[in-house]
């Protein structure tokens, strides 16, 4: 886990932070009247308690980090952590009430997150949450962003797809896979940091060692590419020139190209029996993201002949799985000591929005070509 250190606020930035945390709607946790419908077990009052707790916990770090921003305070190290933490804390703890109370599950939320776990009530939580991770991860005044952003993504994937063997069909879902990274990743944001981590950074969220094994392999590639996409090449040598001796993360293009390279090109050959595997297009998208996470124990499924059933019973891995929200989120999940890969892809729910925006985008994209 990582570590984290916080400033203290002056006291005009503390009033300012305790206006925020008033301004946001208080009606989120359970209290009062709406539960006097009957005495609460010991287990169901001590899950409200940790409930509310746990909200106000999470409208509190919100309304500190805001402040900070507002006044130009310094941050902490890894700024978005404490956030991260409290606001899987809340789902967690909102988790365990409707486990402990079924009746207090509601109805659904625009984030498209499973009801027993979110109360559509503090939607505007995450909605303070996702505004200050975009402050926070703002890309640097270098970084060289593309007019074109999904579409590179699109195109860069099926170039590599089709250099590693694929026919014109499977290229295509690489190419739309690749755009659910990018959304996975970043949200489909260009060139972003990290709130989280001082290590992965860029608009697929790699490592600097990552990135130049990316080039390296593209760099190799790259002929076979020209052969049948001249245009792509192009366009490349003239973002290389454009990125020079800088972080190549922090250019769009590059930073996209370099990733797909590193981690997921070699993964591209298997694609058709993917497909045939996982024939829905979000759960193709949460198997590559799973390379992104877990890569090693996910190409041993994917070797191991059985891809659904393939069980993870490493507590590290499982470790890295609840760092990435999967199996985060109440006592029943967080006591899971293993999983198969269906079991898994399940329980990555809390990435279904973000890969439905990416097949939203590639539809468009693709429409547009065909005009």
């Amino acid at each position: 886990m990582a570590r984290y250190k916080l400033y203290c606020i002056g006291a005009s930035v503390a009033a300012l932070a305790l206006a925020l945390l008033f301004a946001l709607p208080m009606a989120i946790g359970f209290t009062g009247p709406a539960m006097a419908q009957g005495a609460l077990t010991k287990t169901q009052s001590e899950a409200l308690n940790a409930y509310n707790e746990a909200v106000r916990n999470f409208e509190l770090i919100l309304g500190q980090r805001r402040a900070q921003i507002n006044a130009k305070q310094p941050l902490p190290n890894l700024p978005g952590q404490a956030l991260y933490l409290a606001r899987n804390k809340m789902l967690s703890a909102y988790k365990d009430l409707t486990d402990a109370m079924p009746s207090r599950i509601g109805g659904p939320n625009k984030y498209e997150i499973p009801p027993a776990y979110f109360n559509v009530a503090t939607e505007p939580l995450l909605d303070e949450y996702r505004k200050l991770f975009d402050v926070m991860q703002a890309p640097p005044a270098s970084a060289q962003k593309s007019d074109t952003p999904f579409k590179d993504v699109v195109d860069l994937g099926t170039a590599i797809a089709r250099a590693k063997g694929l026919d014109a069909v499977n290229a295509e879902a690489a190419g739309r896979i690749s755009l659910g990274l990018f959304f996975a990743e970043t949200n489909g944001n260009q060139t972003i940091g990290n709130a989280r981590s001082n290590k992965y950074k860029g608009s697929l969220q790699t490592g600097t060692s990552e990135d130049l094994n990316g080039r390296r392999k593209w760099a190799a590639i790259k002929p076979s590419i020209a052969a049948f996409d001249p245009a792509l090449i192009q366009r490349d040598d003239k973002e290389e020139a454009r990125a020079g001796n800088m972080d190549h993360r922090f250019n769009h293009w590059t930073s996209v190209r370099d990733a797909l390279m590193n981690a997921h090109a070699e993964v591209f050959p298997q694609v058709p029996s993917i497909v045939r595997t996982l024939p829905d297009p979000i759960d193709q998208m949460k198997l590559f993201e799973l390379i992104q996470i877990i890569p090693a124990p996910t190409k041993s499924a994917l070797k191991s002949g059985n891809l659904l059933n393939y069980r993870i019973s490493d507590p590290r891995i499982m470790g890295f799985l609840r760092n990435n929200s999967v199996f985060t989120f109440g006592q029943a999940d967080r006591a899971r000591t293993s999983a198969t890969m269906r079991e898994i892809l399940d329980a990555m729910w809390l990435f279904n929005a973000k890969f439905e925006q990416a097949l939203a985008r590639f539809k468009e994209i693709k429409a547009g070509q065909k005009v």
